[in-house]
């Protein structure tokens, strides 16, 4: 029997131009997924597809499948300097709104449309005002805001037409085109356009007098609503997406190298020894062999404090060196950077499908369709209860208009789009909209200890004198100067005792166990209590003790002494993070149970979760075990959260409904995650908690207000008492209203320290 092989795939990004409604979207998605093993997500809000393929897969095929649906379509470039890649060219031009490449701005054809509509619905408005011909007047000025100012509409109508397909665009233009159409033949052939001739204008009643009512108003003031939602639409995309263009323009965009050329920064090379001076930006993530700065990483991780980096220490690409000349050697490069995969992970996560924006597609492809129908059938059914032509049409047209959801296509995207936006800006990293979902429902959250609940990083905690001869400080200053040459965690929490350790000769290492050597003339030993036996003898009672006493707090003992007897007891531990109490308080204000998971012995466990305020403490657990807890939680019937950052966390990150990756966590730890943070504690966890939560109620709003206008106005069009130009507000105020309550998340609040 053999084993199939798995086929090799690619990833693209086509960025699409003319998709306008939710009807788009499902379109062009059914065409993508049309061709043989791709799979593909379209998003309107960011106007672009994600799309998986075979390699074998000629891309070309995939813009050729674009432009089968009425669209077009161009592949992304894999990799592209920031100041070219679309997000950063969006930066620089933010109000410019090209409906066509080259062609007029949207803005353009609002402020004329607009500027023609006022008097032409000023006077269909105003009986008084209606002067002798005034309704050619309005013909006149109606003209150009149907046919140019409503073009990209009516262009869209065509291009999804000559395939067959409708979408939101077409209710649009049947609903102009037909208030247009039948204002026009009732002037030239009804008796509209008798001279002198005036009519009122009912908003909400019906209408009656076929060839004697004009509707330019109807048609230029809905034409200019909808052009004003699509201006806003296009701005807030735009705004929604700073996040991503404030993470490419941190890039810098030269470099100068050690020998003092200065290259593009699309030049430089992994392997590469460039210079970084006081007050310039990193230029890409790398290794420092020279030099000591300070170097500022607010941008990256949300933490205003500088941090000291030296030889040795790894620095990011696009953080500032606030002061000290820094010599690096690239590590990353290009789309490898930190900074690109950030980035990368934020347009991923705006790219991506919620299952209640799948929903919406998959309604909206069936929808227009029916909207059609109802405009026939309300036509119809005032025709044969003898309503007359014009009330008929009227309610028919406003059927067309009231009914067409353009708010939908935007009302999970948009929020999507602000919402990992603002998570990026606080170093939140939401992998897809999936996670946001995940994030919302939680009720249980596991935390690792270790470089999570803890720093990670070994401490000490106190020195137990034995030696009524001895004190502290000699203690410190003999066992730091004789840690000094190891390498091993405790033994730097050791040497950090002394800021002046004295030399150390003839060091040995015993691995596991301790290390001896000769410092100021005395024979120092430091290690295990069993190794501090083999050098001094059976250790008295008040040794033993201390140990004990060591461990039960969860910390470990080092008995350290010199010249055959054991001076004193140093308890080393991992220390827990200023800030864990309090985010476990924050956490469950959020109504979440708190579970600390760990490798480590009960006593320690113990000790981090009594200071961190965690009731309950699951030890001793290998990494199988933690996926075990994990999945026990899901059987109890909780959607768990996992917090870790270890490789021995990956496979419970992956496991869990939610997986949060801390600052600093390992890449297994945050490709098995949905949300990374780049942050440093608990804090920016509740951070994420709490904007996935506001994102989810925002989403939620949103698609109630999608259709909330639109429905519960459907019977009064039907019943022809809205008029058509109220319709076409309210549908064109929807999109606006959604788009609007979405980028109330760009003030999302941060984190509270």
């Amino acid at each position: 029997m053999t084993t199939p092989v798995a086929e090799e795939r690619s990833q693209a990004v086509l960025d699409i131009q003319g998709m306008t409604c939710a009807s788009c979207v499902a379109r062009v998605e059914k065409r993508l997924t049309r061709v043989d093993g791709v799979e593909a997500t379209v998003n309107l809000a960011t106007e672009s597809a994600r799309v998986s393929y075979p390699v074998a897969l000629d891309p070309d095929e995939l813009v050729q499948a674009v432009r089968a649906a009425g669209y077009d379509a161009i592949v992304r470039p894999r990799a592209v300097p920031a100041a070219e890649h679309p997000s950063a060219r969006a930066a620089r031009a933010p109000h410019d709104h090209r409906d066509v490449p080259g062609g007029t701005t949207l803005q353009t054809r609002l402020i004329v449309s607009a500027a023609l509509a006022l008097p032409v619905v000023a006077l269909s408005m105003v009986p008084a005002w209606q002067f002798p011909g005034w309704q050619w007047l309005c013909l006149l000025l109606a003209t150009p805001i149907v046919l140019w100012g409503g073009w990209p509409f009516h262009r869209a109508t065509v291009a999804a037409g000559r395939h067959g397909a409708m979408t939101m665009d077409t209710l649009i233009t049947l609903g102009t085109g037909a208030a247009y159409l039948w204002s026009l033949w009732a002037m030239l052939f009804g008796t509209a356009g008798r001279i002198g001739a005036t009519h009122d204008t009912n908003l909400f009643g019906p209408v009656h007098d076929p060839s004697g009512l004009v509707y330019f108003e109807v048609t230029a003031a809905v034409t200019v609503f909808l052009l004003l939602g699509r201006v806003v639409e296009q701005r807030s995309k735009r705004r929604a997406g700073a996040a991503v263009q404030a993470l490419l323009a941190l890039s810098a965009s030269d470099v100068e190298l050690a020998d003092g050329s200065r290259i593009p920064i699309e030049d430089l090379r992994v392997g590469d020894v460039f210079v970084t001076r006081p007050g310039e930006k990193i230029a890409s993530d790398g290794r420092i062999t020279t030099g000591r700065a300070s170097v500022d990483q607010s941008m990256l991780t949300g933490e205003s404090i500088p941090i000291e980096v030296g030889p040795g220490d790894d620095v990011t690409g696009g953080t500032l060196a606030v002061d000290g000349r820094l010599i690096i050697a690239a590590t990353s490069v290009g789309a490898d950077t930190r900074l690109a995969h950030m980035a990368r992970l934020v347009e991923d996560a705006q790219a991506g499908k919620s299952r209640v924006q799948r929903l919406a597609d998959r309604i909206s492809a069936v929808f227009v369709p029916i909207v059609i129908a109802l405009s026939l059938l309300t036509l119809v059914g005032w025709l044969l209860l003898g309503g007359g032509v014009a009330a008929g049409f009227t309610a028919a047209v406003a059927v067309l208009i009231i009914a067409c959801p353009c708010a939908l296509g935007l009302a999970t995207p948009i929020a999507i789009l602000v919402g990992t936006g603002r998570g990026a800006q606080l170093g939140i990293l939401i992998t897809g909209p999936e996670a946001l979902e995940s994030a919302d429902r939680i009720d249980t959250v596991i935390l690792d200890k270790t470089g999570t609940v803890t720093t990670g990083q070994m401490s000490v905690r106190g020195i137990d004198v034995l030696d009524p001869k001895t004190d502290a400080g000699t203690v410190a200053r003999l066992v730091a100067s004789l840690e000094q040459a190891s390498e091993h965690p405790i033994a730097r929490a050791l040497a950090a005792l002394s800021q002046s350790p004295a030399s150390v000769a003839d060091f040995t290492g015993h691995a596991g166990r301790g290390v001896t050597g000769a410092v100021d003339g005395h024979t120092v030993f430091a290690g295990r209590p069993a190794f501090a036996e083999a050098h001094a003898g059976e250790l008295p009672a008040a040794v033993t003790t201390a140990v004990r006493r060591a461990e039960a707090d969860g910390a470990t003992a080092v008995v350290a002494g010199w010249d055959g007897r054991v001076r004193a007891v140093i308890a080393v531990a991992d220390t827990v993070r200023p800030d864990s109490a309090a985010a476990v308080r924050r956490l469950r204000d959020l109504g979440l149970s708190i579970i600390l998971l760990t490798g480590d012995s009960s006593g320690a466990a113990a000790a981090a979760a009594r200071v961190a305020g965690i009731d309950d403490v699951i030890s001793g657990v290998l990494p199988k075990g933690k996926v075990d807890e994990v999945r026990r939680a899901q059987a109890a019937g909780h959607r768990v959260a996992m917090v870790g950052d270890g490789i021995n966390d990956a496979a419970a990150l992956a496991a869990a409904d939610l997986g949060i990756a801390m600052g600093g966590g390992t890449d297994a730890a945050v490709h098995a995650s949905d949300i990374a943070v780049t942050g440093v504690g608990l804090e920016p966890v509740v951070t994420a908690i709490r904007l996935s939560r506001r994102t989810m109620a925002i989403i939620r709003g949103n698609l109630f207000w999608a259709f909330a206008y639109n429905v519960a106005a459907l019977p009064l069009a039907a019943f022809g008492l809205l008029n058509p130009m109220i319709a076409g507000a309210a549908m064109a105020f929807s999109s606006v209203f959604v788009v609007l309550n979405s980028l109330r998340l760009r003030t999302a609040p941060g984190r509270t320290r």
